[in-house]
C-alpha cells in the first residue's frame, strides 16, 4: 500500500509521517505535478477536491490524504475561512494575509476576536472516501507577536494560553492544533483500510 500525500510542503510532509508512523510520498515524486482547481464551498470540499485529483492519476492501489485548512472570524463573516491562502490575493504571502487580517480588526475598532482553525482531512482509496475535521478555537489579535508557526499563527491565541502560536514551541502547537486532532480521528481510518488488505 502507498500512501501519498497530495502536496509538496517538505513540512506537512515531516508531520504526517511522524503521526502515522511511516514516510508518506509527496504526490510530486510519482507524477508531475500539476495545477488542481480548488472551487470547492467547504473546506472538506477543496481537501476531496485535491485528494480525488491525485488519486485518479494514480494506481488504484495508492491511499491519497489531502488537507485544507484555514482560520475563520466569526465577527467577519467568517472571513477569511476557506480563502485564507489567498485572503489578500492570489499571489499573496503569509505576512500580506496576516496584515489583511489585523487591518480588518483594527478597522472594527477591536483588539481581539473570537476565531478558530479548521483543518478538513480527505482520504481517498479503493476501499472509499473519507473525511474528518479538526477545530482549535481561540482569538486572534490586532498585532502579530512571535516568529514560530506560519501564516496567522503570529495573531492566534489558543484558548487557555496568553501567547500566540508564533511565540508558543513548535511542540506545544502540534500538542492541540487542529491538524493533530484531525490526524487522530484519520488514524483509525487508515488502520481499518491496512487491515482489509
Amino acid at each position: 500500500m502507498q500512501l501519498v500525500l497530495a502536496t509538496s510542503n517538505q513540512g506537512k510532509l515531516r508531520e504526517f509521517s511522524q503521526f502515522f508512523g511511516e514516510k508518506l510520498l509527496p504526490y510530486s515524486d510519482i507524477i508531475p505535478s500539476f495545477e488542481i482547481v480548488e472551487d470547492g464551498d467547504s473546506f472538506a470540499a477543496n481537501a476531496l477536491i485535491k485528494a480525488r485529483a491525485i488519486y485518479d492519476r494514480l494506481d488504484k492501489d495508492a491511499v491519497v490524504i489531502a488537507d485544507d485548512s484555514g482560520i475563520s472570524v466569526p465577527l467577519l463573516s467568517g472571513e477569511p475561512g476557506i480563502y485564507s491562502a489567498r485572503y489578500a490575493g492570489i499571489n499573496a504571502s503569509d505576512k500580506d494575509n496576516l496584515n489583511k487580517l489585523i487591518a480588518f480588526i483594527k478597522a472594527k475598532g477591536m483588539k481581539r476576536m473570537p476565531a478558530y482553525y479548521t483543518a478538513a482531512l480527505a482520504l481517498v482509496c479503493s476501499e472509499g472516501e473519507f473525511v474528518v475535521h479538526g477545530w482549535m478555537h481561540g482569538d486572534v489579535i490586532d498585532e502579530a507577536r512571535g516568529e514560530g508557526g506560519f501564516g496567522y499563527d503570529p495573531m492566534f491565541i489558543p484558548e487557555s494560553y496568553e501567547r500566540t502560536l508564533g511565540e508558543l514551541s513548535g511542540e506545544i502547537k502540534s500538542a492541540f492544533s487542529h491538524r493533530t486532532k484531525a490526524l487522530r480521528l484519520m488514524q483509525p481510518i487508515l488502520n481499518m483500510i491496512k487491515e482489509k488488505r
